[in-house]
């Protein structure tokens, strides 16, 4: 029942690709201004603020088994650094290469998914994985040649999240999305705060209204965005789903030129197509072979029935 109705999957992805980029938009604009450890408490805190009792109306409370809290945990660390290196990233990049370079994630994960949990990978996806390795190499080495090292920061989002998506495939067969972000909340602010204390610049003062209304609009569209891309699961397959997350790089694009007037010159853009066509075939490939695995059971006789 949860994959019959596609279409609404499909709307709700939609609107995690354009919610995502919005809020590495708004961040962006905040970089310069706010310390980086500041901007990520309060898009924990907004997301806690939004789902515990949401979380906690579910009827089921925020108790978790010792293995599960312990996986729990090591993916808030990995939420953590994440978004942190992600906004550090934007401070730097262009917010369409920054996302561009991110997005070999997908090829990432593929890798370990094989190297972790001995996923069969076949020799087309890994060549496939190599292309698109070389077309984020396109998207860098412009990136690098303007700002330097920071232009590397993606290439570490990435792999962060792959791992991240490890973790969530894992724990999300044993609890629902909504606890697990609040719980996930709860952890990660007694964890950001030290480094908020460490840093300089202090918190915005309260006149500096448009900051705040910044700050809380990041927490907003960083947690109904999560929320959005797991509800989209409910109602259409990750096969079906996964193509339309690389709608994200050219809405990334449009936003980045909308609001900053920056557009990825020639090489990265060749880089960002390589990317996205690798991407897609990796995607496309394994449903292939997820069908044809299908039709292979479905193929299998029957055992005759025990005489009686």
């Amino acid at each position: 029942m949860s994959h019959d109705r596609p279409l609404l999957g499909i709307t709700l992805m939609l609107g995690f690709c354009v919610l995502a980029p919005l809020s590495d938009a708004v961040a962006k604009m905040l970089t310069g201004q706010v310390p980086v450890p500041e901007i990520v408490l309060l898009r924990f805190a907004v997301q806690v603020v939004l789902l515990l009792p949401l979380a906690l109306r579910e009827g089921t409370g925020l108790r978790m088994s010792a293995r599960v809290l312990r996986m729990t945990l090591v993916r808030t660390v990995l939420h953590i650094i994440g978004i942190a290196l992600m906004f550090t990233a934007l401070y730097y990049l262009p917010l369409a290469d920054a996302v561009a370079i991110a997005f070999v994630m997908p090829l990432i994960l593929l890798l370990l998914g094989h190297l972790l949990l001995g996923e069969e990978v076949g020799i087309r996806r890994l060549l496939a994985c190599a292309v698109g390795f070389v077309g984020t190499l396109m998207v860098v080495q412009p990136a690098f040649r303007d700002v330097g090292w920071p232009a590397l920061l993606p290439l570490g989002v990435a792999l962060n999240f792959a791992l991240f998506m490890l973790c969530t495939r894992t724990i999300s067969r044993e609890v629902g999305a909504v606890r697990l972000q609040a719980v996930s909340g709860l952890m990660a602010i007694p964890l950001i705060l030290p480094f908020v204390w460490l840093m300089p610049g202090g918190v915005p003062p309260l006149a500096e209204t448009l900051i705040w209304v910044q700050l809380l609009a990041i927490g907003v569209l960083g947690t109904l965005g999560h929320l959005l891309m797991t509800w989209s699961l409910r109602f259409a397959p990750g096969a079906t789903l996964a193509p339309m997350q690389y709608i994200e790089i050219p809405v990334a694009t449009v936003m980045g030129y909308i609001f900053f007037a920056d557009l990825p010159d020639g090489l990265a853009a060749v880089g960002i197509g390589v990317t996205i066509a690798c991407g897609l075939y990796i995607i496309l490939r394994e449903r292939a072979i997820l069908r044809e695995r299908t039709l292979a059971l479905a193929e299998v006789p029957k055992a005759p029935p025990a005489a009686e």
